[in-house]
């Protein structure tokens, strides 16, 4: 008996222990490592990044691709030799460019540069200003883009879903409305980045080098201060005065190798998505306006962008042309930097802002003379490529005007299709030559001026969307101008 009594005693103390032990550690061992309840901005940073970067420069998707197929060929950097009338060069594209365009940026980019703003905040789990900054640099580029391509857009009342009163059917703000709180948000971001701050990590772009993060927003403040000059000079001129004014509290591009650009691994998911698209396919040639003005300048830049015929010579292809002209044509293709997977995809370079005080100086904008800081910015762009600028170079662009300023930034826009297509449909320049007499194009014969929004908004948000082309001052199509047009 007693024997059993201690066997039981021994059960009970056992059973006893064991409760308590899980009591004590139930938190711990109920939590799964694989589904963490709070994740860190690190881990939301990569993903962020890369899709509105792939968006803006590349994207490997058919049917999808608004910079390659669309905006390249509008812009006639590039043309197509087949599917002429299906994928951008006739002015014709799929729904799927809308959608997908939309869908990716708000679902995948800015509602998790949204959370890293929340998760990094004062008072939160990961506080961390410089968090917050990159997140709200990034943001306003990718608003910007989508407000670029579209007009009016959610902005204000969007990524509200999860709030404590949530938002599902947002309002579209106009493009005053967005341009203004976008010059906020960079301002804003200045002010939170801060190289004595802490460290950050996921950071893809620059690699947790605040000091180029500071460099980015300003140069992309003065984008957009730029692009709104003809339609709110006054505002734009002081916030071009307030950053050029003052160069250690607002740091800009110096040179070349300050450009915000996303470099790649020769890793798939991770390579140039140039590199993924023309690498397998060979659908598209340079276009022949490109590649006449090339020549016409003798500018050594043709040898970067495209690739040489068998006989040495370059040549390009008319755009919009059918299927059938095309065939006829022996053009040259993309240049080789452009088929390597590692190349950078680029979102803004030190030429580019040197390209923007050209015109904002030309413009009365800014102090300085525009003509230096025309041969600047095309030095840079001939050194973004491996180059050196001619000695006799400037004189052979015709003078210091609107349009010789914004050709030479057409041509140093090369890669980035949608920006060159901003700027042609802000200013008008390059002046493009006249459609070849074969070519069959679509819209009207009108180069788009936007493209229309997603079908998911007619079914899903059809009373805010109606507002929103009201702002738009015109119908939903691909001929409606945008707000800041000149």
């Amino acid at each position: 008996m007693k024997r059993i009594y201690q066997y039981t005693t021994a059960i009970l103390l056992l059973t006893f222990g064991t409760m308590t032990s899980c009591t004590k550690d139930f938190e711990e061992i109920n939590t799964d490592p694989n589904n963490p309840v709070s994740i860190s901005p690190s881990l939301l940073l990569p993903n962020a990044i890369q899709t509105v970067v792939d968006r803006y420069w590349g994207h490997s998707t058919r049917y999808q691709r608004l910079n390659i197929d669309a905006a390249m060929c509008w812009i006639q950097h590039l043309s197509r030799n087949i599917y002429i009338n299906a994928e951008g060069d006739s002015y014709e594209i799929p729904l799927t460019i809308s959608s997908g365009t939309w869908n990716s940026i708000y679902n995948e980019s800015l509602i998790n540069f949204e959370r890293v703003k929340t998760l990094s905040a004062p008072g939160s789990s990961f506080e961390n200003a410089n968090y917050q900054g990159i997140a709200m640099t990034m943001q306003s580029f990718a608003f910007a883009y989508l407000t670029d391509v579209f007009g009016p857009i959610p902005y204000t009342e969007a990524l509200q879903g999860t709030g404590e009163e949530p938002i599902n059917s947002p309002k579209y703000d106009s493009q005053e409305e967005i341009y203004a709180g976008i010059l906020n948000e960079l301002m804003e971001a200045n002010d939170l980045l801060s190289t004595d701050g802490p460290t950050v990590e996921g950071d893809i772009l620059f690699n947790g080098d605040i000091m180029k993060w500071k460099r980015f927003a300003n140069s992309l403040t003065l984008r957009i201060a730029n692009r709104q000059a003809s339609q709110k000079p006054a505002e734009s001129r002081a916030i071009m005065a307030q950053i050029l004014g003052d160069p250690s509290k607002y740091p800009v591009f110096e040179n070349v190798e300050q450009a915000a650009e996303l470099h790649h691994f020769d890793v798939i998911g991770s390579r140039n998505k140039m590199f993924d698209v023309f690498s397998t396919r060979s659908d598209w040639n340079i276009s022949s306006t490109l590649i006449d003005k090339l020549l016409e300048l003798d500018d050594e830049r043709i040898t970067v962008y495209a690739q040489p015929l068998e006989d040495g010579s370059y040549a390009g292809l008319p755009n919009g042309l059918t299927d059938a002209a095309a065939g006829t044509y022996n053009a040259s293709r993309i240049g080789l930097k452009y088929l390597d997977p590692t190349a950078p995809s680029v979102l803004m370079t030190y030429a580019e802002l040197e390209f923007i005080k050209a015109e904002a100086a030309l413009d009365g904008d800014i102090e300085g003379d525009a003509a230096e800081y025309l041969e600047s910015a095309i030095k840079a762009s001939f050194r973004q490529q491996g180059l050196i600028m001619p000695d006799d170079y400037m004189s052979r662009i015709g003078g210091v005007t609107k349009e010789s300023i914004m050709t030479q930034k057409w041509i140093a826009l090369f890669g980035q299709g949608v920006e060159a297509w901003n700027e042609y449909r802000r200013t008008g320049y390059p002046v493009m030559p006249p459609p070849n007499p074969n070519a069959v194009f679509s819209n009207e014969g009108v180069l788009p001026t936007r493209i229309e929004y997603p079908s998911s908004e007619y079914s899903l948000n059809k009373t805010n969307l109606d507002e929103g082309i009201s702002k738009l001052g015109g119908s939903d199509n691909m001929r409606t101008p945008l707000w800041w047009v000149e």
